[in-house]
Formats: C-alpha cells, structure tokens, sequence
C-alpha cells in the first residue's frame, strides 16, 4: 500500500509545483510611517506575502532602538546615561558600520556629532542662538569616536557628555531591515523607498527595469528631474545641503556638520546620489563623501568600483555642475 501511494504523492507534488510556478506575478504596494519620514514598498509575488503590520511592527522596533524622538530609545537612554547601556543588535550593528565609515572618511563621518547638531539648531529642541567660536571649541571637545567603545552588548562612553546621533545612517539600515524581511519570503523583485533612501532587486514582470528619477534642484535647475537611472540590485541614496538649512549671521547653514571643526559643512558640493550593494553603506557615506568635497570624493570613487555617484557641485566662479562616475554611469543611465 505505502508503495503505491508514494508515487502518487510524488506526483501531486510535482503537479502543485508546476501550477504555482506558472502563476502570474502581481503588484503589491505598501504604505507606512516611521523613522519620522513616510515609507513604500513596491513587490511582485504570486501572493500576497507581506503585510503593513508586519512592516510598521518591524520599523517600530527598530525606532524604539536608535529613535531621538523616543524618549524611551536605546539612544535616548545611551545619551542621557553617565557610563553607557546595554544596547541591542540593531544597535550594535550601526554603531560598528558607523565606526567603519568613519575610519574610511578620515573622521568626517562620526555619530558622536549630536551637540554640534543641537547648537546648530538641527537638533529635535531648537538652539536659542547660533554658537560663537568658544562655545563650539567647548563642543568639539565632547565629539569624537575615541570616546565610546562596545564590548559585547554594552556601548561604552568615558565622558558623561557624549552623544549620539545614528540619524546619517539609520534610515539606510531600517531600508536595509524591509530588503531583508522580503528576501526572507523569497520575494525577487522589488523597490523599497524610506525618506527618499532606496532598495532594488530584481525587475518588473515582463524583465521590464525599475527606474529612479534623480530630482533637479530648485533654483539650480529647470528641469524636473536631472537624471533618470535603472540601477541593477542595489541601494540608492542622496544627500544635500540646500534643503534642511538655515541662515545664521545672513548666510544659510547646512545641516550637516563638520565634527573635526565643529562647524557646518561649507565647501562646494550641493548634492550627492550615492549607489552602493546596500543601504546603509550608500546613506552612511553619502554625508561623508558631502564633507569631503569633490576632489577628495571622486579620488575615493576612483579607487572603490562597487560604489558610484551623481555629484552637483559649485565652481569656483559661481556656476553649477554636475559629474557622473563611471562607476554610476554603468547603472544604464536613460
């Protein structure tokens, strides 16, 4: 009896394989809210394999971990302890990927800079002023990475004054965290979106490509989009300094800082599209690479194959331009 039902299972088996196999694939769009910023989620599959509350739990999670919104985060806690906490994995992982561009950035890259963000007026409490010259030395002195350390699961620091601000790049990590819940459900094809930080894999039914529209700059650019792009599986990131500024002394500041001087990044970079294998690493160095400015940029660019990048940039006698390099311009730009 077993001898004969066993090839008629085979059989069945094999049938229900064929008939999933051959089912169209179909469009399925998700829409949430976290990391202070809005997200979405564009997948094909046969069947409905993720849900929004799956989503919004996992994001949750990961806010309640390295949110400065949450009085109640890990962050939060860290910043207001005198020695470190105990920190989870999430965590931990950003702090080591952080620790690892800030060596490859010579410094310009560091998550210690939140004081000068606050001063700044960047910070979740708006600065009453802008800091003058001794203030700013007086911050300086309570930034820097030599200043914490993990062992194990707990994040140490030696001054009570340190802080941290995982902000550069934990919007690339939390789109990295959707890349791998679809993947863990062997969804093949998808475009993932988090505060303008993106994830790609795969293509639209039809082996028709997904495609990224890099937008024009207002006041630089007439045009609505400066390039379009179809990346292949990978994260694609941009950072600026002519959206979140404001002005001080009469000069606009930018929102990203210098944490070697103290002071607001001021060279001429305007904006960065940064293309990397994943998200983390493309927003954790698109901050970077607008610290170090074109020249420093482009040589890094030159010697790192698997990263690419759209820079604007200012010349010297006022006007803007744009370069691309070849890294990037393989990612069959329209």
């Amino acid at each position: 009896m077993k001898k004969r039902l066993l090839p008629a299972i085979c059989v069945a088996l094999i049938l229900l394989y064929a008939f999933t196999r051959r089912q169209p694939l179909q469009r399925f769009h998700l829409n949430g809210y976290a990391q202070g910023t809005t997200y979405s989620i564009v997948y094909y599959a046969a069947d409905s394999l993720i849900s929004l509350k799956q989503t919004d739990s996992l994001l949750q999670r990961f806010d309640e971990s390295v949110s400065l919104y949450l009085p109640g985060s890990l962050i939060c806690k860290f910043n207001r302890s005198v020695k470190g906490i105990r920190v989870d994995q999430h965590f931990q992982r950003l702090v080591r990927e952080a620790i690892k561009i800030h060596r490859e950035t010579d410094g310009l890259v560091d998550p210690t800079v939140k004081p000068l963000v606050d001063a700044w007026g960047f910070g979740a409490i708006k600065a009453s002023h802008t800091p003058d010259s001794n203030e700013v030395k007086k911050l300086v002195k309570n930034v820097g990475l030599k200043y914490i350390s993990l062992k194990g699961n707990f994040l140490y620091k030696t001054r009570p004054n340190i802080q941290l601000d995982l902000n550069g790049i934990a919007q690339g990590y939390a789109v990295d965290l959707l890349a791998n819940l679809l993947e863990r459900q062997h969804i093949k094809s998808y475009l993932i979106e988090l505060g303008g930080e993106l994830r790609i894999k795969g293509t639209k039914p039809g082996n028709q490509p997904f495609t990224v529209g890099i937008e024009g700059i207002s006041g630089f650019d007439a045009e609505p989009m400066r390039k379009v792009i179809e990346p292949p599986d990978g994260a694609i990131t941009t950072s600026g300094n002519y959206r979140k500024q404001h002005e001080a002394g009469g000069k606009p500041i930018s929102h990203l800082m210098n944490p070697l001087t103290g002071y607001p990044v001021n060279n001429e970079m305007i904006s960065i599209t940064v293309y990397a294998q994943d998200a983390v690493t493309a927003d954790g160095f698109d901050n970077g690479f607008m610290a170090m400015g074109l020249k420093r940029t482009l040589a890094y660019l030159a010697k790192h194959k698997n990263m690419g990048a759209y820079i604007v940039y200012r010349k010297a006698d006022g006007s803007i331009k744009d370069t691309t390099t070849m890294s990037f311009k393989s990612k069959r730009p329209i």
